[in-house]
């Protein structure tokens, strides 16, 4: 199980709700939350085998900004 962090611009609930469904459905994520009062609104995705990448094209194809941090 592995714990990916990343920074985003999901200011608010409505632009979680936006890529909610990508993120629930997603056989390798396991769960995921984002941290409103964090600065950088993180994202953290726990998670089996699963590459940033795709995480950051989930939230890129829903038009939001996301990097993976280290």
């Amino acid at each position: 199980m592995d714990i990916l962090v990343f920074k985003t611009n999901l200011t608010d609930t409505k632009r979680i709700r936006d890529v909610e469904p990508e993120l629930d459905v997603h056989p390798h994520i396991i769960e995921w939350n984002v941290d409103l009062h964090d600065r950088d609104k993180i994202l953290r995705v726990v998670s089996n085998n699963m590459i940033p990448e795709a995480v950051e094209t989930i939230l890129l194809n829903a038009g939001y900004y996301c990097e993976a941090l280290e």
